[in-house]
C-alpha cells in the first residue's frame, strides 16, 4: 500500500506498520527525520512541510492512505491554561484545513489526528479513541489503549534534542503503535477481533 504519514516526527504511529507498504514520511525537523530514517530505512524521508506536501502531493496517494498528525499543542486542553498563565495564542488552523480538503478532494483513505480539544470542534470526529480525535472517511471502531500510551519506544529514543517549537524529542508524534496499527488496519478493510463494542463514542 502506497501511504504518506505526515507530520512524521520517529514515528510512533508507524512502529506496527511493516517494511510491505510504499511509505513517504515527511518531517520538518531534519535531525528528527533523521531519526525517523534510522529506525526505518526502508520509508522515503523527505524534509519539508507537511502541510504544504499535503496540498502539492496528495494525488500521488489516490490508490493508497494518507496519514496526517498536525502538532496539537494548540489545540490541547493545555493550551487552554497556558493562555492564563504564559502566552495568549490562536489554535492553528492547519488542523481544520487539512481536514476539509481531505474530506473533499482526497479520493484514497485518510486519516486526520489530534488531541481532545479544549473547545467544541465544529467538524465532528469520525472516532475519540483515548486522548486521540480522529476524523476519517472510513470506521474506525474503539480499541484498548494500553496505560501510558507514549508507549516504549519514546522512551527508548529519548534524546534532549529540541526542535522548532521547542518541545523535546520524546513529545514528537505520540501517537500509541497499536492504534496506530489499528487505523491501517481498518484503511485496508481489515477487522481484527479485539475491538471493543461499545454504544456509543461520544
Amino acid at each position: 500500500m502506497k501511504i504518506l504519514n505526515l507530520y512524521a516526527g520517529i514515528g510512533g504511529n508507524r512502529k506496527l506498520w511493516g517494511d510491505k507498504h510504499e511509505i513517504t514520511a515527511v518531517e520538518f525537523d531534519e535531525k528528527i527525520a533523521e531519526k525517523y530514517q534510522e529506525l526505518y530505512p526502508n520509508d522515503k524521508v523527505i524534509v519539508a512541510d507537511a502541510h504544504e506536501y499535503l496540498l502539492k502531493h496528495y494525488t500521488e496517494f489516490e490508490d493508497g492512505f494518507v496519514w496526517s498528525s498536525p502538532p496539537c499543542q494548540t489545540h490541547s486542553k493545555a493550551n487552554y491554561f497556558i493562555n492564563y498563565i504564559t502566552e495568549s495564542r490562536y489554535p492553528k488552523m492547519e488542523l481544520w484545513q487539512e481536514i476539509i480538503f481531505l474530506k473533499t478532494f482526497c479520493k484514497g483513505k485518510f486519516c486526520v489526528e489530534n488531541v481532545k480539544a479544549y473547545y467544541e470542534h465544529f467538524i465532528h470526529p469520525t472516532a475519540v479513541i483515548g486522548r486521540h480525535y480522529l476524523w476519517a472517511n472510513f470506521k474506525i471502531p474503539p480499541i484498548e489503549q494500553p496505560k501510558g500510551e507514549v508507549g516504549t519506544m519514546m522512551k527508548q529514543y529519548a534524546g534532549t534534542h529540541k526542535h522548532a517549537h521547542s518541545k523535546p524529542l520524546t513529545e514528537r508524534n505520540m501517537v500509541n503503535a497499536n492504534l496506530g496499527l489499528h487505523i491501517l488496519e481498518r484503511a485496508q478493510g481489515i477487522i481484527k477481533s479485539n475491538v471493543i463494542k461499545q454504544g456509543s463514542l461520544f
